[in-house]
């Protein structure tokens, strides 16, 4: 099967002939994916040094699955009904661009959504009006590089897939031709 690097080319081809692109600048192309991790809820009401060995154990699954080192996010106000203080960890995320992003989504596409439990493809009603692409992994745990048997916390991972396409339709359209397995 053609990597994700070499099916974009022919996407971007195919796209510019069907869509009357005036050259294949102007066609759409992959340019991020962001891996994103909620911790606060995990972490909340735990000693400073329990929290510590929480964010460090997603720290490291996250960047098992990215091949890159992942930010920690923290939270930008106070809210006192959820017991979160600004400054406080909030969460995980990393961004992924170039060959780690290619990369990645090949893995993505060619093992991890096939080996989800009733996975019947993906949902093309989670592409926003500018032609990304959303989705939500329940448990980290599919991912290759982590071994099951290990992990006593399951993480579920947000997943956001950024490109250039201008609508809806041409997002829907590219991703399609790059190999994303949607629902017909």
């Amino acid at each position: 099967m053609e990597n994700i690097k070499e099916q974009q080319k022919v996407a971007i081809k195919e796209m510019t002939d069907e869509f009357g692109y005036n050259n294949t600048m102007a066609a759409p192309r992959l340019k991020k994916v962001t891996i994103n991790v909620g911790i606060g809820d995990k972490i909340n009401g735990m000693a400073t040094d329990k929290a510590k060995q929480t964010i460090d154990y997603v720290v490291n699954d996250i960047a098992l699955i990215a091949g890159q080192k992942p930010v920690v996010t923290k939270a930008k106000k106070s809210i006192s009904a959820f017991e979160i203080r600004a400054g406080d960890p909030a969460g995980v995320k990393v961004t992924l661009r170039g060959e780690r992003m290619f990369n990645f989504l090949e893995k993505l596409i060619n093992v991890v959504l096939p080996g989800l439990r009733d996975f019947r493809g993906l949902d093309p009603e989670k592409i926003d009006q500018a032609g990304n692409f959303s989705l939500g992994v329940e448990e980290h745990i599919s991912f290759p590089e982590i071994p099951a048997d290990e992990r006593d916390d399951i993480l579920s991972l947000q997943l956001n897939v950024t490109n250039t396409a201008k609508t809806k339709e041409e997002g829907l359209e590219f991703l399609k031709k790059i190999g994303f397995p949607f629902k017909k």
